[in-house]
């Protein structure tokens, strides 16, 4: 049977793929990458005994003592050469901060500013952008970066080994920014308590790694300082260069404290029965630098009732759907533990904790959690617990993490993790105790700056139970200004099962080799580039006998990016499917059995940075026995960063489905205003109907940053679900309060 489905069809795209290949291979061959200095530039700090007000202006007699950083390097549109854009950065210190001051020459002026919004943690690819990377304890394989747009919003975060990113992280610092006819002008003041670096002797001068970014928006252009690849990201600290003179403070006790009060109101309607009730909280976070190199955290009765609310989605396929962590104590360090950066296998996912149950994803009250972090340039550990109430639908849960990460060479590592979940007896919901852990070991290998290589495998066991499972994921890239080039194997075991984890199926394996030529072509200057490529996806099981799954190509031969950042796709996804199981997407139950069917699908958007954008996507083709049509539109209108209306439809047209040959239409619709008075100042609405359950959702969320990282938010909630007559609704009141010492 699997050669009668991979005869006809299949074998003709791999000699399609392998031509493809052919005739990309003398570009496959050829690279533009360059390794990092043997010794890095060194940029001098001045210490200044002047008073620095942070107003964006640089207008203090301290600025103009200090030669600036001009000698950027282009990496975007092409590497090297002149570019259009000259970025001119100062550094001063004192006993108590680190200052920047950046002049970004526009020949536009305020007319060029590109700013979609006003929000923490923006998009950067939307945006104009300057942004700085340190390396205070020279790991060379992490960083903190603190970004900003020339209206002063604030994106901070943090990056392990140059590729996965934090953006969770938040810290206390100040920019702010002025927009002139010539530019405009930023200054940050970074305070030394909210960095982590060793103690020195006093009056010694020390150096710190660090590189700087300038993202301008209209012309797709982006510089760095030092120079760094192309292919890589400017948080690449291997490349760093040096930031000398700085005589620093002693480190202090670093000692933050936020607490929190809430109040709440909340109504239920089903039918004509009404509930509501009201009811007060307080807790908080508290976050303590024992040394430069330990940081740990404590949060008690927490609350994230500000954390973004999830979006719906219409799953199809057999996968299970990836929601991201949305809670920011979960979001710190989570680039940290084993598989953190996945979506398809991670033996940790905080999104576990804190919900009533793996098919209940209503919150469960968190008493008390506590993590612990330590970062040498040889070595990390870090660990985490949590302990979650007990409620009417579910037991109480103890969850612990226990991490070591073992660095070695220029970017190398070797990792190991233990997780332990224990859901306690409840007598009250007859519940009996269970016990469930994994054990994962991991690491990342880079024999040359252009290759990435990683691999993990873990174990899991269900005590009471007995079952042991295991599961693993094996990848190898080549990514340089040419092409990338790279293969994925993850296999998930039938009993590997962790608590505190997620996995996109169980019992399979799933190969996926691939890669893309990049072309720059010089002849057509509106062309960024053009990656045309493919990618394979190969599903088996993982026991009885690697039985086939699925298989499908990822065929994109037109994939453009413009130079104004506008993009255009076309692909094709020849698809065979095995269905061996009972399987009903959308409640529409498909026949067992062997298919082949065809999707193609055209995606683009415009340039997202200006006052309206579209972005599209049509795909069409079998689907299974029947017909399958997707579309989706959205478009944003921006007038000014103050205000934003993001507006979404998706449909699915489904036609002769499954056993019954059923007709379905699904509508998906989204609406999203933001409108701010400033950068600290800010109101999102949120809006949602799925056709599928008939089910309204709205979120309005106003904040208002009073002080750096002290918050007031006013949070209002409703789902309606029509057909049941069933409405749920929730009033927040929020005030946080940041002190550090």
């Amino acid at each position: 049977m699997i050669s009668a489905l991979f005869s006809k069809p299949f074998v003709p795209w791999l000699i399609s793929i392998g031509m493809m290949l052919s005739i990309f291979r003398g570009e496959l061959l050829a690279q533009d990458n360059f390794p990092p200095p043997d010794t890095p530039q060194e940029v001098r700090a001045i210490r200044t005994q002047e008073a620095l007000r942070i107003d964006g202006r640089l207008d203090e007699m301290s600025w103009n003592q200090v030669e600036p950083v001009s000698g950027f390097f282009r990496t975007e549109p092409r590497q090297g050469g002149e570019y259009q854009h000259l970025t001119e950065v100062r550094f001063l210190y004192d006993d108590k901060n680190l200052y920047l001051g950046a002049f970004c020459a526009d020949s536009m002026g305020r007319k060029g500013v590109r700013a979609q919004d006003l929000r923490r943690d923006f998009n950067a690819g939307e945006n104009d952008v300057f942004g700085l990377a340190l390396d205070p304890q020279n790991l060379k394989q992490y960083a903190v970066a603190f970004l900003t747009t020339p209206y002063g919003n604030q994106r901070d975060l943090q990056v392990f080994n140059g590729n996965q990113q934090d953006q969770g992280w938040n810290t206390l610092w100040k920019v702010r920014c002025t927009r002139t006819d010539s530019g405009y002008y930023v200054e940050m003041a970074i305070p030394f308590q909210s960095l982590r670096y060793d103690a020195v002797a006093p009056g010694e001068e020390v150096g710190w790694g660090f590189t700087l970014l300038r993202y301008a928006r209209r012309a797709g252009e982006e510089t760095v300082f030092p120079a760094i690849p192309q292919a890589f990201n400017p948080y690449r600290m291997t490349y760093a260069a040096q930031l000398t003179g700085l005589e620093l403070p002693p480190p202090s006790a670093n000692v933050r404290i936020e607490p929190y009060g809430l109040y709440q109101f909340e109504s239920q309607q089903n039918g004509s029965d009404r509930s509501q009730g009201q009811s007060f909280k307080a807790g908080g976070d508290l976050k303590w630098a024992i040394d430069p190199r330990t940081v740990v955290d404590l949060t008690i009765n927490t609350d994230f009732a500000q954390a973004n609310v999830d979006r719906a989605v219409n799953n199809l396929e057999r996968f299970n759907v990836f929601f991201p962590e949305q809670r920011q104590f979960f979001l710190e360090n989570s680039g940290l533990w084993a598989g953190g950066s996945q979506r398809t296998l991670r033996p940790f996912f905080s999104r576990r904790i804190g919900l009533q149950g793996e098919f209940n994803a209503a919150p469960a009250p968190i008493d008390v959690g506590v993590r612990y972090t330590q970062r040498s340039e040889q070595q990390a550990l870090a660990g985490l617990y949590v302990h979650q109430r007990e409620t009417d639908q579910s037991q109480a849960a103890s969850f612990g993490v226990m991490r070591y990460q073992r660095n070695y060479g220029r970017e190398n590592n070797f990792g190991a993790m233990l997780t332990h979940r224990l859901d306690e007896r409840s007598d009250s919901l007859g519940l009996p105790q269970q016990n469930n852990s994994t054990l994962t070991v991991d690491g990342l290998i880079r024999p040359k700056s252009e290759w990435t290589i990683s691999y993990m495998l873990s174990a899991s066991r269900d005590h009471e139970a007995q079952n042991q499972g295991i599961a693993g994921r094996f990848f190898a890239g080549n990514n340089s200004n040419k092409y990338y080039a790279g293969w994925l194997t993850t296999f998930v075991g039938a009993d590997y099962n962790p608590e505190m984890g997620f996995v996109f199926q169980r019992d399979v394996v799933h190969h996926s080799p691939g890669g893309y030529w990049i072309w720059r072509p010089k002849s057509l200057p509106w062309i960024r580039r053009w990656d045309p490529g493919v990618f394979a996806n190969v599903y088996h099981d993982a026991s009885r006998g690697l039985g086939f799954q699925q298989a499908n190509l990822y065929i994109f031969p037109v994939y453009l990016i413009f130079r104004d950042g506008s993009f255009l796709e076309y692909s094709l996804y020849p698809t065979w499917q095995r269905i061996d199981f009972d399987f009903a997407p959308l409640g529409i139950p498909i026949a067992q059995g062997d298919y082949y069917y065809l999707k193609q699908s055209i995606n683009f958007y415009t340039d997202q940075s200006r006052k309206i954008s579209l972005r599209g996507r049509y795909d069409w083709g079998g689907f299974y026995d029947g017909r399958r049509q997707e579309a989706f539109m959205g478009l944003r209108f921006a007038p000014i960063p103050q205000l934003a209306l993001d507006a979404n439809y998706e449909y699915n047209r489904l036609r002769g489905l499954g056993i019954a040959e059923q007709n379905l239409d699904v509508h998906l619709y989204t609406a999203a205003l933001r409108m701010a008075w400033n950068p600290r100042l800010q109101l999102s609405i949120f809006y949602q109907y799925n056709s599928v359950d008939a089910q309204g959702r709205w979120n309005l969320r106003g904040s208002w940053e009073y002080q750096p990282l002290s918050f007031v938010y006013l949070v209002f909630n409703q789902s309606d679900w029509i057909d049941l007559d069933r409405r749920e609704q929730s009033l927040v009141s929020k005030i946080s309060w940041v002190r550090q010492f």
